[in-house]
Order: C-alpha cells, then structure tokens, then sequence
C-alpha cells in the first residue's frame, strides 16, 4: 500500500486534524450526492448502481460479467443481483460463452440507456456548478492523486 512510506510530518497533529477534516467532508459529500442521485433516480425506477452498470454496459458491450464487476469495484455476486433485476426489467441480456458470461443491452435497454443517460448526467454535472471549470479539473487531479495513494495499482479514470 501507499501509506507505508508515509513522511512522519504527516502524521502530526495537526495534519492528521485536517486529514481527517477532508475525509469527513468528502464522505459526506459523497453520502449526499448519492441520495440525492437516488432520489433522482427513482422517476425511472432506478438506484445509483443500477444506473452506473445500464452506463458500463452502454459503453463497453458486450462486456463480462467480471470485467464489469472489476470497474465497479464490486464483488460478481453483487452485480449479479442487480444484473438479475436489470434482466427483469428486460434492459439487459446475459449470454454464456464458454466460462464467461456476456452482458448487454437489449433493444428495450437501449432505449431506456438513451432516456436516462443524458438528463442523469446532466444531473450528476449540476452537483459540481460551485466550482468553476479550472476547480473542477483540480479536484479530479487531487482525487486521481489520492487515488493513486491508497492503491498504486489502481487505474483512475
């Protein structure tokens, strides 16, 4: 891990203080966005994860099953789940090749991808307006950063 070389001034008082300030505020930052996501979310009967793997198979189909699980940074069983109600809903289709199963969208998917994808995003976008365009390039070079910190092995995107 990254923290192991950690400089000994880092871990201060004071700098452990404001570290942990940061982390308190981006948690919460995080934790609101997300409800208010969902919240969003629901006039299309969706939840936050939901919408970010209809997104992931939008852009990578066909996509496997684990691929998928590995850009969510989330275990097969729990894409499973939510792939099953996705299935459902008749927004996705599930092929198995061989050892691995193929995920996308289906015709009624597609649809679906092309009338929520862009008002979400345009959602997602008005969640940043306090900051300007130069701000907003800066925190996503600071999150990269950190990022990058915790788990150099890490692919930031």
């Amino acid at each position: 891990m990254g923290n192991q070389n950690l400089d000994k001034t880092l871990l201060s008082p004071r700098n452990k203080r404001l570290a942990l300030l940061v982390w308190f505020r981006l948690s919460r930052f995080y934790n609101q966005s997300i409800r208010q996501t969902n919240q969003h979310l629901k006039q299309w009967n969706l939840s936050a994860a939901q919408f970010d793997i209809l997104v992931q198979i939008g852009l990578y189909q066909p996509i496997a099953q684990q691929e998928l699980a590995d850009k969510l940074v989330v275990t097969k069983g729990n894409v499973a789940q939510l792939l099953k109600k996705m299935e459902t809903m008749g927004w996705i289709k599930r092929e198995q090749h061989w050892k691995t199963k193929f995920i996308t969208l289906t015709e009624e998917g597609s649809r679906f991808y092309k009338e929520v994808v862009p008002p979400q995003e345009q959602f997602q976008a008005t969640q940043f307006c306090g900051l300007d365009r130069e701000e907003q390039a800066q925190l996503l070079y600071l999150l990269k950063k950190l990022q990058k910190s915790i788990d150099p092995e890490e692919e930031t995107v």
